[in-house]
């Protein structure tokens, strides 16, 4: 990373982290990235373990006298981050990286360009999300779900926040435990206070990490942080986020079916246990084939849609339940007047009223 930091376009950059082997390439790339450096780097601890091995030996020499390692209690994502950023200084623009992300040789002038076109009212700028697929097969279930990081709206994998709109938001809801609906929950509240959201020209490349054969079910524990969303923001949130619906309505359908076809053979009722099986089956099936028919229907991927498309609908409907039982007090966030933004860009250290 060549330059100091750029006196009009200050930024640092907070990086939660688990200590993952994918830390030091996100910030070896992030200090070999062209253009104006970060005034700091605030990498957060979120492991568990306060006796594990110090992070700083990840830390590229270039960025150690500017990089700042906290504690961030093992509480999630949403709460290292507002731990990141408040930890940060007294800087115009914050970045949140994700620690398996790798910014691009351009990445820092690209931001500076970012940063210098945004207007007063631009609360964030988004990074273009690239994720490599491998060439010469087609992806598999979980490539594909890691490629549609690429088309995720306000993702925090790469993005920049102007400190005063994080201080009048009061930063991420830390009711959200995972790294899933925390970023949009946040976008929504910025543009709810008047502010707007910008896409940037600074490209980052997510690479697919490795995952065991049953990532795909202990990703439905998303559905408990949609019931959140809905409670907070309505239920037209997907679309002022454009976030996909999924599939949760039929997940439900096809529990309820098999729960029903459990019930009426125990009360002895065959046929209707029969039918209700056969409607689990077909809901079953379906599923299975429409994950499976996009892939390499290798032997190894078949078994795990086989396996997995029969668990996924039982465990999205165990963790809606749980979401409408833990979320059940969470009301809706009040509409918000514009927030007053000033007539010119902050300077260099400028410190904003919220």
């Amino acid at each position: 990373m060549t330059g100091s930091p750029a006196p009009n376009g200050e930024y640092a950059v907070v990086v939660p982290t688990l200590g993952r082997p994918c830390l030091a390439r996100c910030l070896e790339a992030l200090a070999e990235a062209d253009g104006p450096g970060p005034a700091r780097v605030v990498v957060v601890d979120d492991r568990p373990d306060p006796a594990a091995a110090p992070l700083t030996a990840a830390v590229p020499p270039s960025l150690r006298t500017r990089t700042l390692v906290v504690p961030g209690g093992a509480r999630g994502p949403a709460a290292a981050r507002n731990t990141g950023w408040r930890a940060a200084g007294d800087v115009p623009w914050i970045v949140f990286l994700d620690d398996d992300v790798v910014p691009g040789p351009t990445w820092a002038d690209d931001l500076a360009l970012d940063l210098a076109g945004a207007s007063v009212a631009t609360a964030g700028i988004t990074a273009r999300i690239d994720v490599p697929l491998p060439a010469g097969r087609r992806p598999t279930d979980w490539e594909r779900n890691t490629a549609g990081l690429a088309r995720a709206r306000w993702i925090t994998a790469d993005m920049v926040y102007r400190r005063r709109a994080l201080e009048a938001a009061g930063g991420f809801d830390e009711r959200f435990r995972r790294a899933f609906r925390e970023d949009a929950d946040l976008a929504l509240r910025v543009l709810d206070a008047g502010w707007t959201l910008a896409g940037g020209r600074r490209t980052t490349t997510h690479p697919v990490r490795p995952a065991g054969r049953w990532v795909s079910v202990r990703l439905q524990a998303g559905n408990a942080d949609d019931v959140l969303m809905s409670r907070l923001h309505g239920h037209d949130w997907w679309r002022r986020a454009g976030a996909p619906r999924g599939r949760l309505p039929g997940h439900l359908a096809v529990t309820a079916a098999g729960l029903a076809a459990a019930g009426c053979a125990l009360s002895g009722r065959p046929r209707a246990a029969a039918a209700c099986l056969g409607g689990w089956l077909a809901g079953t099936t379906e599923f299975a084939l429409a994950r499976v028919l996009p892939g390499p229907r290798t032997r190894e991927e078949i078994i795990t849609m086989a396996l997995t498309s029969a668990l996924i609908p039982p465990a999205a409907a165990f963790h809606w339940l749980g979401g409408h039982l833990r979320h059940r007090a969470a009301r809706a966030r009040p509409q918000r007047a514009g927030t007053p933004v000033p007539a010119h860009p902050p300077s260099a250290g400028e410190r904003l009223p919220s």
